[in-house]
Parts: C-alpha cells; structure tokens; sequence
C-alpha cells in the first residue's frame, strides 16, 4: 500500500509535543509492514534546514495557487534515513525557512499551513507518487481533505484520506475572507468552511475526510461533548459514522531503562528494584533532594499549562507535603503562574521539593527511571504519552481517567491489583488527593504490592505495532480492500 503522511512536525527533525513523538514512531511502523511504501512531508523549518546532520537534495520546484497568489515550493529529499521511510521537506523561506524560535505562534499561521497543505499535494504529483491513502494531522493538515476533493481529484481520482485530531483545542480558525482571499476553493464549499461567520479548518477537514481518527478510543467518544469539543460537537457527531479512536503508542526503542543513555544505571522488569534504587538515589542527588531512598518520590515532566491538572496539584500540594514523608520533582516550562508556584514551593519545603524550570530530554529520562510515582492529573488528555513512558520506566502513574490516560491505565483495586495505576473520575482537588493517597499507602505499606504494580507496569507492550495494525484495519476499510 502506498501511503502518504503530512504533519506539521516530526522527530527527531523537529517537535513541539506529542504529535512529533507520533510522526516519528508511526511511519516507521508502517514502514516496517511488508508491501507499505510511506512517505512523509514536513515543512523545511529554519531549525531542520540549519541542522548539518539532515542531509537533503531538492527533487522538485513548483508553483503552489494560494487564493490569488502564487507561492515557490520546492521539496527537498532527506538522504539519510535508515529505514523504510522516505522523508520530504516543503521549502518555502517566506512560510518557513527564516522564522526562528516556536514553529507556530506567527499571525499568518493559517496562510502557512493552508500553503504547506496545498504544496503537500503539489509536491506528491511532482514526485509521481499517487498514494492509496493520505494521513494528514492536526489542524495544520486540515485542508488536506478539503482540497484534495475540490481541486485534485483529477491527479488523485482513488486517494482515499484519513484526518487525525491529536488535539482538538486548535482548529485553525481564520476570518471569513481568508476562504478567498487565501483558501481558492471552490463556492460550494463555503459552508463547510464555515462556522460562526469564520473559517474553521478542522471542520472542513472532518466534513471532507474518508474517516476521522483521535489519538485514543475514550478521546473519540468524548469528542461528542461540548465539555470536551470545544465547539465542535455537534460536527464530531455528525460525523461519528466515520470516527475511531486508536490509542497511540510509545517509541520503545528510544524509551527503554535497559538502554537508554541518560541513565545512571540500567535494568529490566526483571532487575528494576536495584536498578530504579540507584537511579533514584543519583536522581535525587543531582536535583538537589536529600538522598532517601524510603521517601516516595512524586514526579511530573510536563508542560506547566492549566489543562494538565497543575491547579489540581497546587491545591494539594501542601497538604501533602505536611501529611508525608515524601518527595516531589517537577521538570517543565509553560505558564508563569505555575513556574512562579512551583519555584516558591521548592523554597519553602527544601528538603521535599524540587522545580526545574526547563526542557531537558535526558533529565525528563532520568525522572522516568528514578521517580516512585508519576502524576498526572490532567484536564483532558487526547492521549497522552508520558504516562506510558512512566509505566515503562517502572514509575507508577496517578491520572484522571480521561482520553487516553482512562485507555491506558486501568485503575487497581484496593490492594494495588488488577490494574496498573491509581485513578480519579471527578476533576477536582479532593478526588486527586484521595488518588494520590491510595498510592502513598501502598507504597508506605505494602512495598511488596508495589513493587508487583511496578513489575506489571514495565510488562505492558505500549509498542506501536497494535496501534499500526488498527491503521492498515482502517486504510483497508476505507479503500475497501
């Protein structure tokens, strides 16, 4: 089958939160499936053109129609990957190649991405590579289905495409004169375009699409709801004929305690009490913690944003701390309400609190492997990736059970069985609190019971070879093979 995947980020190229991790693991597990051909698109970012260790040659230069306007793209071959994968970069210097810092954030974004999607059809024309099913992401990606049924069905008369929300929160809205003035498309599709007198991208792409994919299976279901749609309800269920959720998976490779080479010791499911001990202790020492190793150590390695649950955790926080013998280590950056709480709070319980303000791969490891127990108490959670970094790190998660973290950890019973973490259904403080508790006692008082959690835990395949078999399930599907 050939497939075509268009993100507006991937690693190790570049990445900006867990969609990267996505666009890293997933086409390569598609790769690895005999009879695939993948191809992925990103754009040419000033970050992946400086960067000496891409090596890339330019395949193609064309024209991309943007409203009345023409726009340069050429499209650039990565060289040097290693497996299956051929990786295209779209050059545009004006869109991408000049701007540095965030990759998003920029006035024009829309206009970027509406380019990127139209240059991304473009440029597999120029190649001659007709894919079965293109994949596109996010709603950066959005007008991908739009356009393709528009305007190319004439070079792809049988591509069928899938739209992925990783993140339903960004939608890609723009003003309704950007539908000419930008977008081209034909009349007929202003009223997909549109909504409340704007333009929303998403929405079009959910209209158009074959089929409408979410990150997880509890994440698709709450898509239906205002709580969690924000506006896009009632069109998610519409639409919920085509909608299925598939949990993502983990790079197993790269997130594995028996090699990964940030860590001070190395173990497996089989050695992690020795092996998590020693990275502990050193953990401990290098953020400055006293070195204790009977203290439950509580870690978070997270962005420091309000729908991530930190409201919950700063209205805890303390009472926890006066209550127990126990340690918290928080890696992240983000909001500076949460930065300024967390910081102050390393201040006032020195012996029990660290904050490291800051993005730091090889410390967020490190945290994974030496940390007792992982928080997170989000909002909402599409998916989620860390709570499965931690379980494979042998660090028990406490999660609110929405999307993806409902998917991924099945709740234990009262003697820290029959499931593989600590939950809470209501969002809210107290429900948290009495989650994190439960997971303090058994770890204070039944340290054997823990330990068999932490052993389950690191057992569990969190691969990505499940979810890319519900993707060629779904490819399969939708081109009625």
């Amino acid at each position: 089958m050939k497939i075509a995947i268009l993100a507006s980020e991937g690693a190790p190229y570049v990445k900006s939160g867990g969609l990267g991790d996505v666009m890293e693991a997933l086409p390569a597990a598609l790769s690895r499936i005999p009879g695939n051909e993948v191809v992925l698109i990103l754009p040419y970012y000033k970050k992946i053109k400086e960067n000496p260790a891409f090596q890339v040659e330019l395949m193609a230069q064309y024209e991309v129609q943007l409203g009345w306007r023409r726009q340069y793209a050429g499209l650039m071959a990565l060289n040097n990957r290693a497996d299956g994968v051929k990786v295209y970069f779209v050059d545009n210097n004006y869109y991408f190649g000049h701007r540095p810092g965030a990759i998003y954030g920029d006035m024009d974004d829309s206009e970027r991405y509406a380019f990127f999607s139209r240059a991304c059809l473009d440029g597999l024309h120029h190649l001659g590579f007709v894919p079965d099913v293109i994949q596109c992401n996010d709603w950066q990606t959005a007008m991908v289905p739009t356009y393709l049924r528009a305007m190319y069905r004439d070079k792809f008369p049988d591509t069928k495409c899938m739209y992925t929300i990783h993140n339903i929160e960004y939608q890609g809205w723009a003003n309704a004169g950007f539908f000419d003035d930008v977008l081209g498309l034909p009349w007929e599709y202003r009223g997909i375009m549109d909504m409340n007198h704007s333009v929303n991208m998403m929405k079009g792409a959910i209209e158009t699409a074959d089929l409408v994919t979410t990150v997880s299976e509890t994440y698709s279901r709450e898509l239906m709801y205002p709580y969690f749609a924000h506006g896009l309800d009632g069109i998610i269920s519409d639409a919920s004929w085509k909608l299925t959720g598939i949990t993502n998976g983990i790079d197993v490779g790269t997130f594995n305690p028996e090699t990964d080479k940030a860590l001070p010791a190395h173990y497996n499911a089989d050695s992690f009490v020795e092996g998590k001990a020693a990275c502990k202790a050193a953990l401990q020492k290098e953020v400055g913690l006293p070195v204790k190793p009977d203290a439950p150590l509580m870690v978070m390695v997270t962005r420091l944003a309000g729908h991530k649950g930190l409201d919950l955790l700063c209205y805890i926080a303390r009472r926890l701390l006066w209550e127990e013998n126990c340690q918290l280590l928080i890696l992240g950056t983000g909001e500076p309400q949460f930065e300024n709480f967390f910081k102050e709070l390393a201040a006032e319980f020195p012996d029990q609190v660290a904050a490291k303000i800051t993005f730091d791969l090889g410390l967020a490891s490190r945290i994974y492997a030496g940390g007792d127990i992982y928080l997170m108490p989000s909002k909402s959670e599409p998916c989620g990736l860390s709570q499965m970094n931690a379980m494979r790190y042998g660090t028990v998660p406490v999660v609110h059970a929405t999307g993806g973290l409902k998917d991924t950890v099945p709740p234990v019973d009262e003697f820290g069985q029959n499931g593989l973490g600590f939950t809470f259904q209501s969002y809210n403080g107290d429900d948290f609190y009495a989650a994190v508790k439960r997971c303090l006692n058994l770890y204070n008082q039944d340290r054997e019971g823990f330990r068999n959690l932490q052993y389950r835990d690191m057992c569990q395949d969190f691969s990505w070879n499940k979810p890319a078999s519900r993707y060629m399930d779904l490819f399969h599907r939708m081109l009625g093979w």
